[in-house]
């Protein structure tokens, strides 16, 4: 059995009373065991010593893709469907095995040095077992799955697929890789969105869903002309045919949802799904505002994730909270989406999404050893004395504040410095990849 002792620190708990409390945390393997003052470091392994640092939940981003991480600054100033089929689509299709491994490892690496310690990831048609392999060594906490799509005239040759194939591929990286490490790593189906999907290929998917029990990730009413295609292929908007099809459900991880109707915000509701909120995307690529106020009022679970690195340029949860809260005070006013709301849904949000809020999001005696530990003893963060501490992490930290994370009991990065992943092989294979990638897309 392994053991650390966090001692001295400030803990953001986010538990139901939401305390913030001064003590120790001790881990044995990969959970807490106990959170008090004056914890016995009596047989323990590590210490670290948190005096006048802040540890808080690891973030949950239920919204990324690895695959695209090298892509990174090669989809800019682009709306949606320009984004797809000019870059996106042309550069997933030339992915080959190393590509993949060193885009997610890219990914991984930035996710963690923020302090995100899961993720719903999605991503490309080919390939997708070697972003699991870099998922498994780094020690991330994953729901991943290899996207779907089975129609699409513009899609590129490299990523049409037969409706079969897409589904037995995703059930055997399914029966691989599902519950690994004591379930850190789990499978989630990822049909794109319902432009590049059968319907034959939906309900499938819907039934291996409920046949699995896992979770689907999918895009939703991200974009006005996605909504107007689906509009007259199918006569209904994205939320209302996809609960046509039986996918809305509490199993159902919907990407955006920025252009909603009553009618799907009450679907939304009245049947569970989750809605991921991606703010730097959406603004990024002009997509528009999404009305997380009036969700979370009608008790939608939202959820935050910056989406993939072309269309942000960063996985920065940091980032990603300051912008989900400072977007909605023009519109609903000063109050509207304070640092405590943003900060549960970064946390204990992205848990209840995933469908582990009793394993992870918060920290808690019997929960998974899931934390960052910040330093905000810096200019950018003081004055401390009276301030709300998570009006500090939101409002003024940012990553590089992250000194140390733990992921199910690992320590994955100590100190600033990664202890599951080599950056300095990383870094080069990620710019042989894209040199590779670019050549063989003719993007170049």
């Amino acid at each position: 059995m392994t053991t650390i002792l966090i001692k001295n620190a400030e803990i953001v708990t986010m538990n139901r009373k939401s305390e913030i409390i001064t003590g120790d945390i001790l881990i044995e393997n990969d959970r807490i065991t106990a959170i008090g003052p004056d914890l016995d470091p009596a047989q323990v392994d590590k210490i670290i010593d948190a005096t006048n640092r802040t540890v808080i939940p690891g973030f949950v981003q239920t919204h990324i893709h690895l695959c695209q991480t090298l892509f990174r600054g090669k989809g800019d100033d682009l709306e949606l469907m320009d984004w797809l089929k000019k870059r996106i689509w042309p550069l997933e299709a030339s992915h080959d095995e190393e590509s993949i491994y060193y885009s997610a490892l890219l990914g991984i690496g930035e996710l963690i040095q923020s302090g995100t310690t899961t993720i719903v990831d999605m991503e490309t048609v080919h390939h997708t077992d070697f972003a699991f392999q870099a998922i498994a060594s780094s020690g991330i906490r994953a729901l991943s799955g290899k996207v779907m799509m089975d129609k699409g005239d513009e899609v590129p040759y490299a990523l049409r697929e037969k409706t079969a194939d897409s589904l037995q591929q995703s059930v055997d990286l399914l029966e691989k890789w599902h519950g690994y490490d004591d379930g850190r790593i789990q499978y989630a189906f990822s049909p794109r969105f319902v432009i590049s999907c059968t319907e034959e290929l939906l309900r499938e998917v819907r039934s291996l869903s409920e046949q699995y029990q896992v979770k689907v990730h999918t895009h939703a009413s991200e974009n006005l002309g996605e909504i107007e295609i689906v509009q007259a292929e199918t006569g209904m908007r994205n939320v209302v045919y996809l609960d046509h099809l039986g996918l809305a459900n509490e199993r159902l991880i919907l990407a955006h949802c920025i252009w909603l109707d009553e009618e799907e915000k009450r679907i939304i509701h009245e049947r569970g799904v989750h809605v991921s909120h991606c703010p730097g995307s959406n603004l990024k690529l002009a997509s528009g505002i999404a009305e997380t106020p009036e969700m979370l009022k009608m008790d939608i679970s939202v959820s935050l994730g910056a989406d993939g690195a072309p269309c942000n340029n960063n996985l920065d949860m940091f980032n990603e909270m300051r912008l989900a809260a400072l977007i909605q005070k023009p519109i609903h006013g000063p109050t509207a989406m304070n640092a405590q709301t943003v900060f549960r849904m970064a946390t204990i949000g992205g848990a209840r999404a995933v469908g582990m809020e009793k394993e992870i999001g918060s920290i808690e005696v019997g929960k998974k050893a899931d934390l960052a530990i910040l330093d905000l003893v810096n200019f950018h963060t003081y004055p401390s004395f009276d301030v709300d501490p998570i009006s500090r992490i939101v409002y003024s930290a940012t990553r590089a504040d992250v000194e140390t994370t733990i992921i199910n009991g690992r320590i994955v990065m100590e100190n600033r410095i990664m202890r599951t992943i080599d950056k300095d092989i990383v870094l080069p294979e990620a710019n042989r990849s894209i040199q590779r990638l670019l050549k063989r897309s003719n993007l170049r």
